[in-house]
């Protein structure tokens, strides 16, 4: 089976993104997470294709994969819950990122498939309590 690169695991939306990373040799996850905002404005400026909206979103999928270990997917669930940074995530609780989540299954009638069990959302959080500490 072949192994999925940190970039496969994105939605099928970042594909003009994706397409752009991988001819500039930006495929970890590590190199994504710090990118500068003066690095994203210049690569939409380069693909016009590229939207400033999805180059920010994968930036934050990045961090949130590289400091807390969260998948993509999980990541991106996060962002369309409104939970976009180290910062947003440390001052929510499990009760209201579970509302969160079961409100937007409900307003797409799906199930979000990413296991984000009641105690995972309380170890995110405790862990983005301890780097917002250190920051």
């Amino acid at each position: 089976m072949e192994s999925k690169t940190f970039l496969d695991l994105l939605p099928t939306n970042f594909r003009h993104e994706k397409y752009f990373f991988i001819q500039n040799n930006l495929t970890d996850f590590e190199k994504l997470s710090n990118l500068s905002d003066k690095d994203i404005n210049e690569i939409q400026r380069k693909s016009s294709l590229c939207t400033l909206n999805n180059l920010k979103k994968i930036r934050a999928i990045a961090i949130f994969k590289k400091e807390i270990g969260i998948s993509p997917p999980q990541a991106y669930l996060l962002l369309h819950c409104g939970i976009s940074s180290i910062k947003s995530l440390s001052l929510s609780t499990p009760y209201e990122l579970e509302r969160k989540i079961g409100r937007l299954e409900r307003t797409l009638r799906v199930k979000n498939g990413t296991n984000t069990t009641f105690s995972t959302l309380k170890e995110w959080i405790k862990k983005a309590s301890q780097i917002e500490k250190f920051t």
